[in-house]
Formats: C-alpha cells, structure tokens, sequence
C-alpha cells in the first residue's frame, strides 16, 4: 500500500487557493536575491538525458513501483527505496545542482563532484516554500534522491557503459538551526551525472518550468525542450509521447491531459496544439527583439554610485553591460528594484574576482 505524503503540488493547492485553476504555481519569491545573483549561478540547466527518458516518477504521491523503459537500444530500470522513488519535482534539486556546476564550468572554474549548497537559496531558486514545511520535504526529497537506483546502458560524455548508481552519491546536513532547518548542505553527485555535466549535455530551461503545477506539464516542457529546442515546430504522436512521458495513466486519460494542456496555453517557450493524434509544439521564442528593441531596467545614478563602492577597480559600465546580457539570457524577468539588482550582481562578481 503506497503512504500518504504531501508534495509540491499539494502545498501548491493549499498556498494558492484563490486561484485554484491555475495552470502555473505562484511566485513565491518576486523581489528576492534570485535576480541580484552573478551570472555564473542564475540560469537554470537540465541533463539532456533525463529530458530523454522517463527516469523520474510523476506520481504525487508515495511511488514504490519497479520501473522498466526501453526505446530503441536504451534501457532504464529505475528501483525505489523504502521512500518510493525520486520525483519530478524532486529533480528541482538535481538541476539546481547541474545549474550550478554548469555556471562554473563555462567560467573556466575548477569543478568538484561535492557541493556546499544553501539550503534558503535552493529553496527560493527552484520556487518552493521556504517554511518549516518546506525544509521537511527538502530532506525526504534528498532521501529519494539518493536511494533511488537506476541501472541504464544511457550514455553519459560519449561513454556507454550498463550500470546502476543513485542520482546524488550521497547528501548531509552540515549546519541546522534550532528551529530545526537546514543551513548548510554538502551534496555529491553521481558518477553518472558528473559525467554528464563534464561533457555539457544539458540544455537552458526557463524559469517558469519551476512554476508548472503538474508533473506530467514538467514532463512534457522536458520532451519539448530536448526534441523542439530552437526549432519552429516538433511533432510527436500522441502514443509515443504518452510512452516517452513514463506517465502510467490510460492512454485516454494523457490524452485529455494534452486537451488540457493546449486549451490553457500556459507551457512556457512552446505553444502546444493536438490534431487527431498527433501532438505539435510551435516554439514561442521564434522571434526575438534586437538589441534596439529591448526596454532594458533603468539605473539611477545612486545605483552606479553603490556598484563602484562594491566593486572597487571594476569599470561599471562594462559591469552594466554583463548584467544586461545575464538580465536577457535570464528570459528577461520584471525586476522590482534594478538598482539593488544591479549592485547585487557587482558586489558578487567582485567578491568572486577582485582583480579585474
């Protein structure tokens, strides 16, 4: 008998009742530190071959099913742990991880398989409740995590070798406060995923994946944004899709989840539209304004007086101009305070790099 637990979404019905029909989760933190970071550690990466395969359970909840996918030569069995399986939103974690390795990698940085994380600035990056509650099911998601095994032939950084390994190697509170939350959190990833990073198999997604209520909406952005990617449209049966989703419902109720999905039109980067049998997704971001087109946020002359304090030796106009392409690259998202944005972003580059 699968246990009764309460996951993302379910808090998302409790925190957003007003606006229970809501395809996409609230923002729960608009005007926090997520826009003031450094471009090194702000854009959200996935690894391409879980967008690929079906390799985490969109069960919400408890999921203690052996699960088996084969497609062409790959297979992939994934075996839960008295905890159930790793979920789809228990991959927020995963590609906070990827996303924050990635960053350093394309900075020229040294890498390291360990990562010290922040538990607040996890939760607040992948849009989750930074309450008691919410550091709870941070932990039970870590357990998931690391005690579900997969055993796949996948290949990871041009090597395709069969083996079963957990998703992160192993996870440890290093400093919890009195009230019981998390602080500071030591996570090693896999073997398998390391690999994967270190041959930069991983695609950008948008921030609004973290906002989508629905397992099987996460999943099929993931499909979306593997097979559509830059291109102007991508079709897929409705039957290979329901197969490619891992998603164990009837195959006429996927079906009505794709109804459901194309009438509210709320899947970021791609329009999704359903003729007959076949599933067509139209990518948004076909076109995009020059650089003449974009309203760029406003600075004051206050927030370059702050930004050379912060970042003393800095040109901060060439400082501007970086923050400028992170804001863009960013998806361009309404910043409440720019200024502080701004001087946010200067005061960590300089703290990353004190020498100009």
């Amino acid at each position: 008998m699968m246990t009764v637990e309460e996951t993302p979404a379910d808090t998302a019905i409790r925190d957003d009742r007003t606006t229970a029909k809501s395809a996409l989760l609230p923002q729960r933190h608009p005007n926090h530190d997520l826009f003031i970071c450094d471009v090194l550690d702000a854009i959200p990466k996935d690894d391409m071959a879980s967008m690929e395969h079906p390799i985490f359970s969109l069960a919400t909840k408890a999921d203690t099913r052996v699960l088996r996918y084969e497609h062409r030569n790959v297979v992939v069995e994934i075996a839960p742990s008295v905890k159930g399986l790793a979920t789809i939103y228990d991959k927020d974690i995963l590609i906070y991880c990827i996303s924050q390795v990635m960053a350093k990698k394309n900075a020229g940085e040294p890498l390291a398989q360990t990562l010290h994380l922040n538990a607040h600035e996890l939760l607040v990056w992948t849009n989750r409740e930074t309450s008691g509650d919410g550091y709870r099911r941070l932990k039970e998601a870590f357990e998931r995590l690391s005690g579900t095994r997969i055993t796949t032939n996948i290949k990871a950084n041009g090597e395709e070798i069969t083996e079963g390994f957990g998703l992160i190697e192993s996870w440890r509170v290093v400093r919890e406060t009195k009230s019981g939350r998390m602080s500071e959190l030591k996570v090693r990833l896999s073997d398998w995923v390391y690999r994967i990073i270190q041959g930069s198999e991983v695609l950008t997604l948008s921030r609004d994946y973290f906002r989508l209520r629905k397992p099987i909406d996460r999943r099929v952005y993931e499909l979306a944004r593997k097979h559509c990617g830059e291109q102007d449209e991508w079709k897929i049966g409705l039957e290979l899709l329901h197969k490619k989703t891992g998603a164990s419902s009837h195959y006429r109720e996927f079906k009505s989840m794709i109804r459901e999905l194309v009438q509210n039109d709320h899947l970021p980067d791609y329009q999704v539209a359903l003729e007959d049998d076949m599933v067509i997704f139209r990518n948004r971001m076909n076109w995009q304004p020059s650089k003449a087109e974009i309203r760029y946020p406003i600075l004051d002359a206050e927030a370059y007086h702050d930004a050379k304090l912060v970042a003393p030796g800095y040109d901060v106009y060439n400082l501007e101009q970086e923050w400028r392409d992170w804001w863009v690259d960013s998806g361009m998202p309404e910043l409440g305070f720019p200024g502080k944005a701004f001087v946010g972003f200067c005061k960590k580059r300089y703290q990353m790099r004190p020498n100009p």
